[in-house]
């Protein structure tokens, strides 16, 4: 399955597909540090109804981000704590870790692993489909997936970069291989590799009903951003009539 289609309405770009695999949501991706105007969103989610998706989400957006959906109706869905640790002493040559497993680079054989842990470790909703992973490594121009396992792959993570801002865009750990260091391990890599690459800072979001997450990216350094970030939903059959 291919990643998110890329689409031109003048100088704003959208990436737009199924939620998850599920060919009655549509997702809206829209360019990091590019604010939609409203109108190419209403244009957006007016094609998505006639193409037969019954609703539409966003990605997890900062305050700024979800203005111009707030403004074409859209509404929010969940709320999202974003974390950010601060790289500038982040020391990349600490301590060995304290883990039997090693880390190491995935390989494209370990994807069916990953996302195997992906489905133990998240809800339905939250769940990597193939097509979610790819887009995932896909979003940042250099990415890092890495995998920790004992024959199989028990727990992954993938950490991208933009410029200097690091991103830790997924981490799981299958529920009864938790609370062993692995969950932290894989962090630490990630920051790692994202500070020896130039990066100043790396952000991190959860889910707000999420607390082992949260005290895990707390106790590593990270700090909660004043403003979260929220999924936005829009239901489509309510375009699709108006349009």
């Amino acid at each position: 399955m291919g990643r998110l289609d890329v689409v031109h309405w003048g100088t704003d770009r959208l990436r737009v597909g199924p939620w998850r695999g599920d060919s009655s949501i549509a997702q809206i991706v829209p360019s990091a540090g590019q604010l939609p105007h409203p109108a190419t969103i209403e244009r957006c989610v007016g094609e998505l109804a006639a193409k037969g998706y019954r609703s539409a989400l966003t990605s997890a957006l900062t305050y700024t981000e979800q203005q111009p959906f707030l403004d074409t109706g859209f509404v929010v869905h969940e709320r999202l704590h974003l974390l950010r640790h601060d790289l500038e002493s982040f020391s990349p040559n600490g301590p060995a870790l304290d883990t039997p497993l090693r880390v190491r680079r995935g390989r494209r054989g370990d994807r069916d692993g990953a996302l195997a842990v992906d489905r133990a470790a998240f809800s339905p909703f939250w769940r990597f489909d193939r097509r979610g992973l790819d887009d995932a490594r896909a979003a940042t121009p250099s990415s890092r997936f890495r995998v920790v396992g004992d024959g199989r792959v028990i727990g992954y993570a993938v950490t991208g970069r933009a410029g200097a801002v690091g991103y830790l865009q997924r981490l799981a750990v299958f529920p009864d291989r938790q609370r062993r260091g692995l969950g932290r391990a894989l962090v630490l890599d990630g920051l790692r590799w994202a500070k020896r690459r130039g990066a100043t800072s790396l952000l991190v979001n959860t889910q707000e009903t999420n607390r082992p997450a949260v005290e895990l990216y707390e106790h590593l350094g990270f700090t909660r951003e004043a403003h979260g970030l929220a999924v936005l939903e829009l239901p489509l059959e309510d375009s699709e009539a108006s349009a």
